[in-house]
């Protein structure tokens, strides 16, 4: 007790000091010293620390656009979260065990209330699967500097995005190999009679029909992951989800003989047993015990040269499906087996202006692919090519070029942006009888979309 006296006297003292002086003067400015170092650690804790031991850092980015889109018979304009890059906040927590050992977690939240890859023509909000927030990542890790790092939670596999390598800016807006998030949940309408199909096919569903596309491969599972550590450039990855698959990618990232280059290239293939329907879609008509029949080979690259700023990117992916003749359905009908994307992008990305970097672009994407979905065209649709009975989607392609233009403002970390797609697309059917798709073929026409996405990304 008499020991805690001069002490709260002492406090006492030093706020009457600087409320009636309005804070110290050079002579007795040591009055304060410990007072200002107290309140700097508990800003330090309040802003990146979740405790003494783990470090917390917060960051996150907001990217919303305006959608304008035109189907050949109707068109409008939504406010949309662009799921190219969708708004999103993380949470890093670290901490050293030693001078080689760290173990941390990451969370990351994703944010939108109107996904630009699943609004449509009926509706300006993806109110069926909406959810404003959810769960991207949540894994803790353990991380050796010599061996690498391990990972358990959900969160990417290893081959998430590798076929969309990107060294410019485009990244954060514009996939080049993943196009349908930008508005190809728009259901496909008839060239022969101008009516909307009823089918729920949509320009998405005829690209590898599943979740996740084929040109950003999986997401969101449960698993064991490993990433290497960085060698002269080069990152090696592997996971397995248990019920589903296992995938490997290797990845590149370097500056070189005058370039900034980076490249990736991944393998995936489905278990026994898998549940995943978004690498072969099909397997949905499946038992599953085909599934390792399943397999995909996908990578990219993309270089820009750092006098010039001329940059290309190329993408493509592989999947071969090995399951659709083994259904009911297409069981001995000779359907294809395969399914292929090439994608490219290129440009000029400098700094025309002192905001930041300035980048105009074209593109280009073509898909082709057999037995893509498992979704029926029924009877009376518009999409029916003789109006009768129930049809399986037999074949399918989609072919994409665009153009664009982005601004970088370096200050505000944002960049603005302005993207034009034309999507144009062939569709052949083939008629159940019964369940098998053994009947006719034929084609049915469907138009054109055209698809305008200008917006900013932010990020912090």
């Amino acid at each position: 007790m008499g020991r805690g006296r001069p002490f709260a006297l002492h406090v006492l003292a030093t706020l009457l000091v600087v409320a009636t002086a309005g804070g110290a003067t050079a002579e007795d400015s040591s009055c304060c010293s410990d007072l200002d170092q107290r309140v700097a650690e508990l800003e330090s804790m309040v802003a990146r620390k979740g405790n003494r031991t783990v470090s917390l850092q917060v960051t996150g980015l907001v990217n919303n656009a305006v959608m304008t889109w035109d189907d050949g018979a109707e068109r409008n304009a939504y406010v949309v979260t662009n799921d190219n890059q969708r708004s999103r906040f993380s949470f890093v927590g670290k901490a050293a065990i030693d001078a080689i050992w760290e173990a941390g977690y990451a969370i990351d939240i994703g944010l939108r209330a109107a996904n630009s890859k699943l609004v449509n023509q009926l509706t300006d909000n993806d109110r069926v699967l909406r959810r404003d927030f959810d769960v991207r990542s949540s894994v803790w890790y353990l991380r050796n500097k010599h061996l690498g790092a391990g990972f358990i939670g959900t969160t990417f596999a290893a081959t998430d995005r590798i076929a969309n390598s990107n060294v410019t800016q485009t990244a954060m807006f514009n996939q080049y190999a993943a196009p349908e998030n930008t508005g190809l949940g728009m259901f496909l309408r008839s060239a022969s009679n101008g009516r909307l199909t009823r089918s729920l096919l949509n320009w998405r569903r005829i690209i590898g029909a599943g979740g996740d596309q084929p040109g950003e491969s999986q997401r969101g599972f449960s698993l064991l992951k490993y990433v290497s550590p960085t060698w002269n450039g080069f990152t090696a990855a592997a996971d397995w989800v248990v019920t589903d698959f296992w995938d490997v990618a290797l990845r590149y990232r370097k500056e070189m003989h005058g370039f900034d280059v980076g490249a990736g290239i991944g393998y995936l293939q489905l278990v026994p047993g898998s549940r995943t329907r978004s690498v072969c879609s099909i397997a949905i008509l499946d038992d599953g015990g085909d599934s390792p029949a399943c397999r995909q080979l996908l990578g990219s690259v993309s270089a820009k040269h750092l006098d010039t700023g001329l940059f290309a990117n190329f993408g493509f992916e592989y999947t071969l499906d090995g399951i659709a003749d083994d259904t009911d359905r297409f069981a001995n009908t000779g359907v294809g087996d395969h399914e292929l994307l090439l994608s490219g992008q290129f440009g000029i990305e400098r700094p025309y202006l002192s905001l930041g970097k300035t980048t105009i672009y074209g593109e280009y994407y073509n898909y082709s692919g057999a037995a893509p979905t498992a979704l029926l065209v029924g009877p009376g649709d518009p999409l029916n090519p003789t109006g009768v009975g129930s049809w399986a989607v037999w074949q399918s392609s989609v072919a994409i070029w665009g153009a664009g233009i982005a601004q970088g403002i370096d200050s505000a970390a944002m960049i603005l942006y302005l993207s034009y797609k034309h999507v144009t697309g062939d569709l052949t059917l083939r008629q159940l009888n019964g369940v098998e798709a053994t009947g006719p073929v034929a084609g049915a026409p469907i138009d054109d979309l055209d698809l305008l996405l200008s917006g900013a990304v932010i990020r912090f």
